[in-house]
Order: C-alpha cells, then sequence, then structure tokens
C-alpha cells in the first residue's frame, strides 16, 4: 500500500510543505510568534524529517534528532493556544496548495488531518509545562485511515 509519505512526494514534497508552511507562518503576525525565541537553522529540514516518519516514511527524525518526548516539550509549557492553532492549521491547509498537494482530495484530506490532529492533540497535551511530558513517547504514525495504534 502506497504512504502517505509516497504520495505525497517522499522527503522532497514534505520539505517544499514544512518551507511553505514555516513562510505562511513567519508572514503572520500571530503565527511568527511561535518563532520570535529563534528556530534550529535547519528547522523545516527537521519538520520534514519528522512528517516523514509519522507519514510512513524512513525513521530520519528519530534516529537523528530525538524522540517523540522530545518534540512535544519544546512544544509544551505555553499554555491553551486555540487561535493561534487554528491559524497555524489554516496556514497548513494553504501550505498544500502552495506546493501542489492539494490535488488529489484524499490526500489533502489525510494530510490535513494529520496536521490537525498532531497540533491540537499531541502537542497541546501538556500545555502548563515541559516538565510534565514523560519519557518514552513513541512517534504517532498517521495513515489514509488515520492514526496507526
Amino acid at each position: 500500500m502506497r504512504t502517505l509519505y509516497d504520495a505525497a512526494g517522499g522527503q522532497d514534497g514534505l520539505r517544499r510543505l514544512a518551507h511553505a508552511w514555516h513562510e505562511r507562518m513567519m508572514a503572520g503576525e500571530t503565527t511568527r510568534h511561535p518563532f520570535s525565541h529563534g528556530f534550529h537553522p535547519e528547522h523545516t529540514d527537521r519538520l520534514a524529517a519528522y512528517w516523514a516518519e509519522a507519514l510512513g516514511g524512513p525513521p530520519a527524525y528519530t534516529s537523528a534528532h530525538g524522540d517523540e518526548s522530545t518534540v512535544v516539550r519544546l512544544h509544551s509549557g505555553n499554555g491553551s493556544h486555540p487561535e493561534l492553532d487554528r491559524l497555524a492549521i489554516a496556514c497548513f491547509d494553504q501550505a498544500l496548495v502552495d506546493c501542489g498537494l492539494d490535488a488529489d482530495d484524499v490526500l489533502r484530506q489525510a494530510l490535513h488531518d494529520y496536521f490537525a490532529w498532531t497540533t491540537t492533540t499531541t502537542l497541546a497535551r501538556y500545555e502548563e509545562s515541559a516538565d510534565d511530558v514523560p519519557d518514552g513517547l513513541v512517534l504517532p504514525h498517521w495513515s489514509w485511515d488515520g492514526l496507526q495504534r
């Protein structure tokens, strides 16, 4: 079965998507705020590797950059921010258009669902403190049918 990773163009396709999403986030006053304290110079490549692994590609993120606990800690302790989440999802949806991943409605919907879920669930779970994030979280995997258990 073809993975979402393959359907999205593999690492190159997800790198284009990560770049397009990051550009859209940086263009908005509210959406650029999470990056106001700086970000890693390889942010979009790391993000693409994370998405690739989550969507059925190779384990390039966890083998080089850390586990899910590391990622969740980076996004924790910022309080509840449903408006920012909504805007980040809207930026992602537009980034799909920017890089041509919107032509296939099934693919577009699966990628949207993944991003919306991870934004509002896994990355929003520990809004009070990054210290609350347990060690050993496993990077969630997503397919055409949603979250893989």
